[in-house]
């Protein structure tokens, strides 16, 4: 795939702007409260605050999605910016700081509402299984005056996060930036963020995916609901006849890249321990995109995206404890 030379940012992220509150519990707890395991599911601001005092410890940091791609970029050494919806609050002010720390550019204009920053509260059970419930906030707010023109154009890829196709108003922002990425010869990446998230928007998602994506990102249960099958290897198929470049993951059978001429299945890295899968997906994006925008073989990008997410799942939260810019330098030298 070739890639317009000389931009100023590899990679705009749009997507949730969200705290996390990360906590590990018993899978009672999850029970308990009616969570479907392993899923996302959407709560209003009094069902969060009642969620958040049963648990015991927690951790707070910044998140979201495509957010925490954009993190995991940076980590790699890209030049990145995000474009999110928070609250003029203190939880809206530390997820700015958690970004800015990073370097990353983020310039997006609070609620005026007074809306509250969106949250995520992520359960994560023995199994390193995440059941994440979502107060959506400011989020929700997003629309197409926050898309930032300049950026969007300064950028080799806009990506964008799956789960803000919710909200109506973030879908018109969504396609906005995607005409702006085209009009500016830039290309349009896409999450699926979550099977629920395909469940609700399978038929809107397929004419998102033809008409302006040019990079898709799934998980092997998305991309086969997307396409309506219990086959991988058929939503594959499907996948190469409507996406220039659609990327799969599969867990321990590694991941799947997959262009019009080919379909590459590229291994899984080897891990030492796992912990918790919160962000696999959004790291591996990470890697993939990193190694896309910096002219490496499609194998490689793969092999970069399983190296960031291994570094994910080996500790609690979603965004890297370790430069993953010196992991890829051992990698590669090794």
């Amino acid at each position: 795939m070739k890639i317009n030379e000389h931009p100023d940012f590899a990679v705009t992220g749009i997507g949730n702007a969200i705290v996390d509150v990360t906590s590990k519990v018993d899978d009672a707890l999850i029970e308990n409260e009616g969570l479907p395991k392993g899923s996302m599911s959407l709560i209003e601001a009094d069902r969060a605050l009642a969620l958040c005092s049963k648990l015991t410890q927690s951790q707070l940091g910044s998140g979201g999605s495509a957010a925490n791609t954009i993190a995991g970029l940076a980590s790699l050494g890209s030049r990145v910016g995000f474009i999110g919806k928070i609250g003029n609050d203190d939880l809206g002010r530390r997820f700015t700081r958690g970004l800015e720390e990073l370097g990353i550019e983020f310039r997006t204009t609070p609620s005026q509402l007074g809306t509250p920053t969106a949250r995520c509260i992520v359960l994560v059970s023995s199994d390193a299984q995440r059941t994440m419930s979502t107060y959506l906030g400011a989020c929700t707010e997003l629309g197409p005056e926050d898309i930032d023109e300049a950026l969007i154009r300064a950028s080799q890829f806009t990506y964008l996060e799956g789960y803000l196709w919710d909200p109506p108003r973030a879908k018109e922002a969504f396609l906005v930036a995607a005409e702006m990425a085209h009009g500016a010869k830039r290309k349009v990446a896409l999450s699926l963020s979550d099977s629920f998230c395909v469940a609700r928007h399978r038929d809107s998602f397929l004419d998102l995916v033809a008409g302006h994506v040019d990079v898709l990102f799934a998980n092997e249960t998305e991309i086969t609901g997307l396409f309506q099958t219990d086959d991988l290897q058929a939503a594959l198929a499907a996948a190469r006849e409507t996406c220039p470049l659609t990327v799969a993951t599969a867990g321990a059978a590694g991941s799947f890249v997959v262009e019009r001429g080919q379909i590459l299945q590229v291994p899984a890295e080897p891990i030492s321990r796992l912990v918790d899968t919160t962000g696999a997906g959004d790291l591996y994006a990470a890697g993939f995109l990193h190694g896309l925008t910096t002219g490496r073989s499609l194998g490689d990008c793969a092999v970069l995206g399983s190296l960031a997410a291994a570094e994910i799942i080996g500790h609690f939260g979603a965004r890297p404890e370790k430069s993953l810019a010196e992991l890829a330098r051992a990698r590669w030298a090794g």
